[in-house]
């Protein structure tokens, strides 16, 4: 199923890479959660990659973290090379859907805000853990079902009284109770799936759709309309979003909210599941309580 205009979204990373630095402050955010979180795993990561770095938020973020050795060496990997252009290291223009990585050649693959353009994730997924080696770690942060939640709203609202029908202006972002199952789809084991909520707020809505264009994150859906949209049902929109969700100080919110996946390649040093019906020690026993058959009350 083709989702998103490849070679349109690359355009649009392109396009934002000079300003960039301007409007990296979810990037930024999520690279130091990923740091941090590499930071508290016990153990060392020789060759790791960066999928969809965008400017080297990863490697910035490693670097303030002073973790030294860890990972030895960062490949960054972006779609565009113009934003590819600003990573530090070992860089390789690459695309998601198809990677040029050989089976079990990474320790780790990080993937921020990125994912999320992907048109096939679990065959992404795939492609990840089969480049990982036995015990490699995967971590990503996407843009979780939640995002762009109040601009959605407003462009439908709009949409349907200015045009009489609504048009694909925003992507389709993951769920997070989707996440884990792709993870595991994907032959990932120990899959942990968590969200951060983040809401930003702008002085009108129009500063909202400028950042998003200097994040490179305007619309580049395969079924989107090819003509601009029309100045009554833009302002439309601008006043629906201030009407419904404006605050007291007449600023206006955006939720971005930012899901967080990670899963291992199986390796058979791994934590399994004990088979049911293996335990040697009761439940009531721990519980120190008496044991009953289901539907049996309980004694006076």
């Amino acid at each position: 199923m083709r989702i998103f205009d490849r070679k349109i979204h690359t355009r649009h990373r392109a396009r934002a890479a000079a300003g960039f630095a301007n409007h990296d402050f979810l990037v930024r955010r999520a690279a130091a959660d990923i740091a941090e979180r590499i930071a508290g795993i016990n153990r060392d990561f020789a060759l790791a990659l960066d999928l969809g770095c965008h400017q080297g938020a990863l490697a910035a973020a490693l670097a303030e973290a002073r973790m030294e050795g860890k990972p030895g060496r960062l490949i960054s990997a972006d779609l565009a090379p113009a934003m590819l252009a600003h990573a530090p290291g070992l860089r390789v223009a690459a695309d998601e859907e198809a990677l040029p990585f050989r089976d079990a050649s990474l320790d780790l693959v990080v993937s921020l805000l990125s994912l999320h353009w992907v048109n096939d994730l679990p065959g992404a997924l795939i492609q990840i853990r089969r480049a990982l080696t036995p015990d490699g770690l995967f971590m990503a942060a996407l843009f979780g079902g939640d995002t762009l939640t109040e601009l959605r709203q407003s462009l439908a609202e709009a949409e349907i009284e200015c045009e009489g029908g609504l048009s694909p202006r925003v992507s389709p972002f993951a769920d997070i109770r989707d996440m884990g199952s792709l993870l595991q789809r994907a032959g990932f084991a120990l899959p942990v799936v968590d969200t951060d909520r983040v809401v930003v707020r702008y002085a009108d809505p129009l500063r909202l759709m400028a950042e998003l264009r200097g994040m490179g994150e305007t619309n580049a859906l395969a079924e989107r309309r090819r003509v601009p949209m029309r100045r009554t049902t833009l302002m439309r929109t601008v006043k629906i979003y201030r009407e419904k969700f404006g605050l007291p100080d007449g600023r206006v919110p955006a939720t971005f909210e930012i899901v967080t996946a990670t899963g291992w390649a199986p390796h058979e040093t791994q934590p399994k599941p004990l088979r049911p019906g293996s335990a040697e020690t009761r439940l009531a026993e721990a519980l120190g309580t008496s044991e009953r058959k289901a539907g049996e009350k309980a004694g006076r």
